[in-house]
């Protein structure tokens, strides 16, 4: 079957005569030596994913295309689909006119907007929203949109191979309360490292954390792609650690939210605008390159097609958790922001987990 890109869509047949099963896609060449250590995501069947048995038990709304308005960051390449749905047409086939808000706000003042209708929905990362939608935001999470995308860098010559090799030494971040650190610290606890006090957090704006290391101020720094992926060009540079590390490669990075509002009184709308995301995603798999045409008017200047291409491979579109894997996956991190204390103890994850989401192609 041939999709719209022009190329020949995934199927299992295929990916069994590649042994593609236990493979994983060849690395983009001419990044050099550390570039090349970004994983790529394993090919995928897509045609098994909950989005291609959904798209089939969704009909597109009818009458005028529905209005909405979606927040995203720009900048963030992890969200390609969002341009992709546009340049493809997946809005387009649910019947809806999306307007995509470029949202640079706090994490509350976003889920506000969200909550209060200003904005129908919008995408982050689920380290940064779990905490302030303790608060009670009216905005459910319908699906993850991705892994990946999160790192520690450290100059080649540090010395530092480990998330263990920290201790004891200064890390730069862009935020003390961002998804980043949150995520890292989890990592340090379960190492048995106490993040606050084993680790020196050092804060800079987050353009320049691998100058902090470049002068010696700290000996490593947190930073996400594309500034991440960017620096890791340079072999001055290498990675030790990512949100792609054992198990958590197949826990989702970032999550869609919906207006509470929406999901209650027009569920199908809400059922729309998810499965265009999904088949979006799905679309990046199979068509990178495409994918990241769709990306370049909102990349830096000084990335690249080829390097926009390199994070779509390397980011895992194919993994976009929707109903009880979604709550389950969510639940795992409410779990886990406990061990570093950003949840009390006393939280019950599963009641939390259970109230902030939605099983959007159920309602």
């Amino acid at each position: 079957m041939r999709n719209k890109g022009g190329g020949m869509a995934l199927n299992r047949r295929r990916l069994l005569q590649a042994g593609a099963a236990a493979a994983f896609a060849t690395p983009l060449g001419g990044l050099g030596a550390q570039a090349l250590s970004l994983r790529t995501a394993r090919p995928i069947d897509v045609s098994q994913l909950p989005i291609c048995k959904a798209s089939s038990d969704a009909p597109a709304l009818t009458g005028a295309p529905r209005k909405l308005k979606l927040s995203w960051n720009a900048g963030a390449v992890c969200l390609t689909p969002l341009p992709v749905a546009i340049d493809q047409g997946f809005f387009k086939k649910q019947n809806l006119d999306v307007e995509l808000v470029n949202y640079s706000g706090s994490t509350d003042q976003l889920l506000e907007a969200i909550a209060t209708g200003k904005s129908d929905a919008g995408l982050g990362m689920a380290l940064r929203w779990l905490k302030p939608l303790e608060q009670g935001f009216d905005v459910k999470i319908a699906a993850g949109t991705h892994g990946g995308c999160m790192r520690v860098l450290t100059r080649a010559g540090s010395g530092i191979e480990t998330l263990a090799d920290l201790r004891g030494k200064s890390v730069a971040v862009g935020d003390l309360a961002g998804p980043d650190k949150n995520f890292f610290s989890i990592q340090l606890t379960r190492l048995g490292i106490d993040p606050n006090k084993d680790v020196d957090w050092r804060v800079y704006p987050g353009a320049v954390v691998n100058v902090a290391a470049d002068k010696g101020e700290v000996q490593a720094f947190l930073a996400s792609d594309p500034l991440a992926y960017l620096w890791l060009k340079d072999p001055a540079y290498k990675e030790i650690a990512s949100n792609l590390d054992g198990d958590y490669r197949e826990r989702v990075c970032c999550i869609v939210g919906l207006r509470g509002s929406l999901v209650r009184e027009e569920p199908q709308v809400g059922r729309a605008l998810t499965q265009a995301l999904l088949d979006a995603a799905a679309f990046t798999v199979e068509n990178p390159a495409v994918a990241a045409k769709s990306f370049l008017p909102y990349a830096p200047k000084q990335a690249s097609l080829a390097d926009i291409e390199g994070m779509v491979r390397y980011h895992t579109h194919h993994h976009h958790p929707t109903g009880a894997a979604l709550r389950q996956e969510l639940k795992a991190y409410a779990d886990d922001l406990k061990v570093v204390s950003v949840f009390k103890p006393s939280t019950d994850t599963n009641k939390f987990a259970e109230r902030i989401y939605v099983d959007i192609f159920s309602v």
